[in-house]
């Protein structure tokens, strides 16, 4: 935590909001060496279940970050529905279909995580590895020129101080102060005009095993009750038929609503723990980047929480940005990396609300490995360099994820493609015959999957399957970059992202 007499004049990257998009930026930023302060009004990280599903994808990410397994520990899963009427549970139906795990593709099952636990796991990684979050610190006003960005911020003494930075990040919600003060437009559209209330409460009455729903979601005069698998409340989920209804929030009326819905009693209902509002919308940023000041999360895009697809998008934005920024300040790479970021992730948010939007309007409440975001890839986008021909379909392609595959070392230790790629570094992997030209960088390792004097075996034929033969490189973040047969084009790659190469020779 950094207070006011702490706060630093100069950082490489302000982060405005420690929610899971900031944080997650923030500890990114921090395994990079590139020094970020995280600034968050509140007092403390913010409470509530809030978003509480992480995707397979999201999983992975986690992997990569040194989290998953405090995620897995602090996790559970989601139970079925249970239908509830007249005071009686009617029906169970499955909510989210369990996944099989394969070679490639090791987590394969939403998990059911609370925000606010999500973020204490985030925050204890980010200050692990040096990072710094300024709480009870708000950002009031900035300027931005070809050097940098000056920010006017307040600590929660009222001291007002400046903080210079080459970069800033807003992460501040779908309210963003940052991108109003940029004059970037959201477009979008209201997906429901009625109101929903959520709240996290302790009660007595209720099975642990289901999720408890008495109305259809579509219907808006709806409760559900989900029980956090290892927690001792619930997450309340209320709608408002009538859209011109401001739900009160107070604990009592939060006690006496669910009351009024269910056939819990008030001397069931307890502790109120926290409660909010919202109306679903969907929205998008006209732009993500302006100048040096670029939105990522809720900032730049919101969800209804249908098909638990807001935080996923948002953590990923910040894993898609975090290795850029460290490439531009830490390692030379051209500026226009940079605009890569919106060209990314923009279109995957544009079809992640058109998604999230549907199944809300449907009232579908499955929940499939369509929703996993394991597709979600940048073929078509402008850092993907495919160089080979005749691929089948279905092969894997530059701008495509990484896939996993379990291998082994010459001496038998078991060792996966994940356990290389782990780690703020770029991989220069091999499959095959191909030729491994030498390197040696910071940001980059090689490894031989197979042919001559290899690095990992693949005596099961798991790596071969994913990425058939050749020369690939993997981004930091778990991205195919370039794929070859050979490394005649890898100097002029490698440039773009600040590690230049003296043209290696190729038989």
């Amino acid at each position: 935590m950094a207070g006011t007499d702490t706060l630093p004049a100069h950082v490489d990257v302000l982060i405005s909001g420690a929610g899971p998009t900031g944080l997650a930026l923030g500890l990114d930023l921090a395994r990079r060496g590139v020094r970020a302060l995280v600034l968050e009004r509140l007092d403390r990280l913010a409470p509530g279940t809030r978003g509480n599903g992480i995707q397979p994808r999201t999983q992975e990410v986690y992997e990569d970050f040194g989290v998953l397994d405090a995620v897995l520990e602090s996790g559970g899963t989601y139970p079925p529905r249970g239908i509830w009427s007249d005071g009686r549970m009617i029906d169970a139906q499955v909510m989210v279909e369990p996944g099989v795990p394969t070679p490639a593709a090791p987590y394969s099952t939403m998990l059911l995580l609370p925000q606010w636990r999500n973020l204490e796991i985030q925050y204890a990684r980010l200050t692990e590895l040096g990072g710094t979050v300024a709480f009870g610190t708000g950002l009031d006003s900035f300027t931005q020129d070809a050097d940098g960005v000056a920010a006017r911020v307040t600590c929660a003494d009222g001291i007002a101080r400046t903080v210079h930075a080459s970069y800033l990040v807003a992460a501040d919600g779908g309210r963003s102060h940052v991108r109003k003060a940029l004059g970037v437009t959201m477009t979008g559209q209201s997906v429901a005009p009625y109101p929903m209330l959520v709240a996290d409460i302790r009660l007595d009455g209720l099975d642990r095993e289901h999720w408890h729903m008495w109305g259809e979601f579509r219907a808006t005069d709806f409760v559900s009750l989900l029980p956090p698998e290892k927690y001792d409340y619930f997450l309340l989920m209320a709608g408002f038929m009538n859209a011109g209804t401001e739900p009160d929030t107070s604990p009592d009326a939060v006690r006496e609503l669910i009351a009024e819905r269910t056939h819990l009693t008030l001397d069931q209902l307890g502790e109120v723990r926290w409660a909010s509002t919202f109306r679903p919308n969907a929205a998008l940023a006209d732009r993500f980047r302006a100048g040096r000041v670029f939105l990522a999360g809720d900032a730049a895009h919101v969800h209804s929480p249908a098909g638990g697809q807001g935080l996923n998008t948002s953590v990923q934005d910040a894993y898609n940005l975090g290795w850029k920024l460290g490439q531009v300040i830490r390692h030379g790479a051209p500026d226009a990396l940079l605009d890569s970021y919106e060209a990314e992730r923009r279109p995957v948010a544009e079809g992640i609300l058109a998604t999230s939007t549907r199944l809300h309007r449907s009232g579908d409440m499955r929940r499939g490995s369509d929703l996993h975001q394991m597709g979600v890839g940048y073929p078509d986008g402008p850092l993907a360099t495919e160089r080979r021909t005749g691929l089948a379909d279905g092969a894997l392609r530059a701008g495509n994820r990484a896939p996993d595959a379990p291998c082994t070392t010459p001496d038998g230790t078991p060792r996966r493609l994940f356990d290389v790629f782990q780690g703020p570094h770029f991989t220069l992997l091999a499959v095959g015959d191909a030729e491994l030209p030498p390197l040696d960088g910071e940001m980059i390792r090689t490894c031989r999957v197979g042919g001559p004097a290899p690095d990992l075996l693949d005596s099961e034929g798991h790596a071969r399957d994913a990425y058939g033969e050749g020369l690939f490189l993997v981004r930091p973040d778990g991205y195919v970059a370039y794929a070859a047969d050979d490394a005649s084009g890898l100097p002029d790659e490698l440039a773009r992202y600040g590690m230049p190469l003296a043209a290696p020779s190729v038989r």
